[in-house]
């Protein structure tokens, strides 16, 4: 994944899904497609406390506030960043250099000092609800890391596309 939009949505779904199940949050991505306007962050970051309390009402997503406000807030950092460095290069500049997968289930990690420090750059930047290990699935989800097992019959192919994507 790197495009803007993509990454937006991605890292706004991680977080929603922060102490919820996955199947919630796949079972309702159509509903926050339509309530956060397909994540377009130029879209969402003119959002207002009226929408607040639209999506407060709106069942088919999670309808936690803190999460809600940090969606807009996410999206009006995606925007700022766009002058500076905009999200996907940021996001791929993290990307850690190609590295054996763990042998079993048991050494996967939560998070890395990667997602470590591009959640800090992230929370700079004015996003919300970005901690370390959110990111870290983020980046899993996107392609950034790849943490297929050492023995995964796809790994390898998981790993050159994701070192063609960082070669672009």
């Amino acid at each position: 994944m790197r495009d803007e939009r993509g990454l937006y949505e991605r890292l706004c779904l991680e977080g929603f899904q922060s102490g919820l199940s996955w199947l919630t949050i796949l079972r309702k991505r159509e509903g926050f497609r339509a309530a956060f306007a397909g994540f377009d962050p130029d879209t969402v970051s003119a959002f207002g406390e009226r929408d607040v309390e639209r999506l407060l009402a709106d069942a088919s997503i999670v309808r936690h506030r803190g999460k809600i406000e940090a969606a807009i807030a996410n999206a009006r950092a995606t925007v700022t960043l766009r002058a500076v460095r905009p999200l996907q290069e940021l996001f791929w500049a993290f990307a850690p250099e190609r590295r054996e997968g763990p042998p079993s289930a048991a050494q996967w990690q939560a998070s890395t000092p990667e997602s470590a420090a591009l959640a800090k750059e992230l929370r700079r930047a004015g996003f919300r609800f970005v901690g370390p290990t959110t990111v870290y699935a983020a980046m899993q989800a996107c392609g950034v890391v790849n943490d297929h097992l050492a023995g995964c019959w796809v790994r390898d192919a998981v790993e050159r596309e994701r070192m063609t994507a960082l070669a672009t």
